[in-house]
């Protein structure tokens, strides 16, 4: 990996040489960034060191088949004890909260496959040609001559599965094939990161599908799948926003349709909107969700506004 092979050893230099580290995993935390970190977090703490993994939301309960984490709240602890922080993954949501908190003597890192990203950091390993941030994490303990354990394994694996769509969406490349078939070797287990990720769905997840499926509307002018969520629907099925997930790729799977989108409600008056598509389909769902001020991959993105999703005699609206 010769194009971040300067950031890959300053990185390695930093970890070695830092005694207290933080890992930031981004709001609404998937399996990338849960990869991601836990991944580093492995590796970090062979070294002996003291590494605390900070996100704005909790551990999702649907991973803790896989690992009993813990992932601490940014605002209870003291930022400017780490002497490096490191952002895993759309590292604009939520980690730059606590830049305002970090000093210049604290040695910051951001590891994202999303384009546009505007932040940076002392050490930046960015590019959108990855399929996901625990693909960049690999390649960095590949570089480094680091050995990946079988919990490392499972975390990088669960990451990739994770953005790749358990490897249907366009960017699963062959070297991403490659890189999972090494961590299966590894110890990875594949079967049982599909089902907690995928296959084993709750029935509260399966009832707030039902209500997605059914509320699905299709515009055959240009091609939309679109579906809403309210927090009722929410509140009904007794699930949360982590079951809204993988809704908007099934909807993308519809045939005759273009691209998918999901609107859904937060509690905190947000409203969420998710987009997919396929590179056969010709569409770039980027330059649509930033639109709206999102951003994303061309096939993958998403937004977000301020609002309250209605139903009126002319469809849902948000008001």
């Amino acid at each position: 990996m010769q194009k971040f092979a300067q950031e890959f050893n300053t990185l390695n230099f930093v970890i070695k040489e830092s005694e207290n580290i933080l890992l930031f995993a981004h709001s609404h935390p998937d399996g990338d960034t849960v990869g991601s970190v836990l991944a580093l977090k492995e590796y970090v703490k062979s070294l002996g060191k003291n590494v605390d993994v900070a996100c704005y939301d909790p551990y999702p309960e649907y991973l803790k088949s896989l690992s009993e984490e813990k992932f601490e709240l940014p605002d209870y602890l003291n930022i400017r004890k780490y002497n490096l922080i490191i952002a895993c993954d759309s590292v604009e949501r939520g980690y730059k909260k606590i830049i305002p908190l970090i000093e210049e003597n604290q040695v910051t890192a951001l590891i994202d496959h999303h384009p546009d990203i505007t932040l940076k950091g002392d050490i930046n390993v960015i590019d959108p040609k990855f399929s996901s941030v625990c693909e960049i994490i690999y390649e960095f303990f590949i570089f480094n001559k680091i050995e990946i354990t079988r919990r490392m394994a499972m975390f990088l694996l669960l990451g990739i599965l994770s953005d790749t769509g358990m490897f249907q969406h366009s960017n699963t490349s062959a070297h991403v094939m490659e890189i999972a078939s090494v961590l299966m070797k590894k110890g990875a287990p594949l079967s049982k990161i599909v089902e907690t990720s995928f296959a084993n769905k709750k029935l509260t997840t399966l009832k707030l599908w039902g209500k997605a499926f059914d509320k699905a509307r299709i515009n055959w002018q240009n091609g939309m799948i679109v579906s809403v969520l309210t927090q009722r629907d929410l509140e009904e099925c007794g699930a949360g926003t982590e079951d809204v997930a993988y809704v908007a790729s099934v909807l993308n799977t519809v045939p005759g349709t273009r691209f998918a989108l999901v609107l859904y409600e937060r509690s905190d008056g947000i409203i969420k909107g998710s987009l997919r598509s396929e590179e056969y389909k010709g569409v770039d769902v980027s330059k649509i969700a930033a639109q709206f001020g999102g951003g994303g991959h061309k096939l993958a993105s998403g937004f977000e506004v301020k609002g309250k999703i209605v139903e009126t005699e002319n469809g849902w609206e948000i008001i």
